[in-house]
């Protein structure tokens, strides 16, 4: 689900992209197969006219190749020696069969470095296009394991982003998003995915000091940014936060914490997971917020009627002060800012949701 206040589509997503990139290395095979037979037939139609001339008129190794090339070449010099009728008739088959195999094998060559040049630089301009198109996205730096999860959820919610990996192990994931090869770490990097314009950053490099370096020239370059860092070494948490990061993520603790969860509280965590993920589900747990002038803005729960309209359950809301209410009565007011942390049907969660954009 779009959020208001940022709703771009901006994934490149192209339809078969992977069947896509496989096709095009099939041609480009089949290319270099045509290239390796025309300079192959190219090399036995010299040593033949080379080996003609040496037979038919007598001349030297030396003489009789320089005739086949000039012959091929087309380019017009005066015969070395005066030719017999049989070397002339064999001259007119060598121009017949050689000229064609030199213009197929100069017309692949071409074929195989302009096809190259040229879909490079249309990928480039065709990549560049997209990121001047990105409004109010986010960046995800690394697309490693982590990276490729993100970058689902956020695919399937239809939130805008670009992501910056400093080496691809599969060129066909290109086929499927903006993605740009670089070091997120330098700042011409992120200023070309955007960043001035972007509403935030997700940093999941694989070190501590990667992400800290991020974090620096993301808040430098976007003070405005909302950024989450990945920490992976106990202590690193505050020096994210200190460097500009919004929220620091620790993998490795969140999993423990999940897994003693598991094990303690079995049925909770199974209720957050089916609340909380992503799939053909139509239970879903989101966060609204609250624009002025709108349905929702300066009324109650139960003069909203999300409860009995929209079978919504507010489980918590998120003033603009940043305290966190939860499970609040149906007499809390909310007003424009807050932030309402919603359960229920992914449907009725749009209608709430188009309920705290629009007027009354």
């Amino acid at each position: 689900m779009c959020k208001s206040c940022g709703k771009v589509i901006v994934i490149a997503h192209i339809r078969n992209g992977r069947h896509a990139a496989v096709k095009e290395r099939a041609q480009l095979g089949e290319l270099r197969k045509k290239l390796v037979f025309a300079l192959v037939f190219l090399i036995f139609v010299v040593t033949l006219g080379s080996a003609g001339y040496m037979v038919i008129e007598g001349w030297s190794c030396l003489d009789s190749l320089y005739m086949t090339v000039i012959t091929l070449a087309s380019v017009g010099y005066k015969e070395i020696h005066d030719l017999s009728p049989n070397g002339r008739i064999f001259t007119i088959f060598l121009i017949i069969g050689g000229v064609g195999s030199v213009a197929y094998t100069l017309t692949t060559v071409a074929k195989i470095i302009l096809e190259g040049e040229i879909k490079e630089i249309f990928g480039r301009k065709k990549l560049e296009k997209k990121i001047k198109e990105l409004k109010n996205h986010y960046i995800v730096c690394g697309y490693g394991r982590m990276g490729k999860i993100i970058c689902k959820e956020l695919r399937e919610k239809n939130i805008g982003f670009a992501v910056v990996e400093k080496k691809l192990d599969l060129p066909e994931e290109k086929e499927d998003l903006i993605i740009l090869e670089g070091d997120a770490t330098k700042d011409e990097i992120l200023k070309e995915v955007g960043i001035e314009k972007a509403k935030g950053l997700i940093s999941v490099l694989p070190t501590d000091a990667e992400n800290l370096f991020v974090v620096l020239s993301a808040r430098e370059l976007n003070p405005n940014l909302f950024i989450v860092a990945r920490a992976g070494e106990e202590g690193s948490e505050q020096k994210l936060m200190r460097a500009g990061a919004d929220r620091v993520v620790s993998p490795y603790h969140i999993g423990g914490l999940r897994i003693a969860h598991t094990v303690i509280k079995p049925a909770v965590v199974d209720f957050i997971e089916f609340a909380t993920k992503s799939g053909n589900i139509d239970l879903q747990m989101e966060e609204i917020t609250i624009q002025a002038g709108s349905k929702l803005d300066s009324r109650t729960l139960d003069e909203c009627c999300i409860g009995r309209e929209l079978g919504i359950i507010i489980v918590a809301i998120k003033t603009t002060s940043g305290d966190m209410k939860f499970n609040p009565t149906s007499r809390t007011a909310i007003k424009a800012g807050d932030t309402l942390i919603a359960l229920g049907e992914i449907s009725m969660l749009k209608a709430l949701e188009d309920m705290a954009i629009t007027g009354a």
